[in-house]
């Protein structure tokens, strides 16, 4: 995978941990309230997976945040 396509989905998978640890939720929990599998979520903040965009757009609605805050 080249650099700067592994650097996004670094950036991308650091906002969500960031993010969920911020509101207080477990990777289950997220899991949960975005409609995804668990390890599906540990896989997007570890960069082990190239997310959809339709499955950013559950992440943040389950993290109650704008798309972008997780792109920042």
């Amino acid at each position: 995978m080249p650099l700067e396509k592994k650097s996004i989905l670094i950036k991308f998978g650091d906002n969500v941990r960031d993010l969920r640890k911020l509101k207080g939720l477990s990777q289950e929990e997220l899991s949960f309230k975005a409609d995804l599998h668990r390890t599906y979520i540990g896989m997007i903040e570890r960069a082990e997976k190239n997310i959809t965009l339709s499955n950013i757009e559950k992440i943040s609605r389950a993290l109650e945040v704008e798309i972008v805050e997780l792109l920042k």
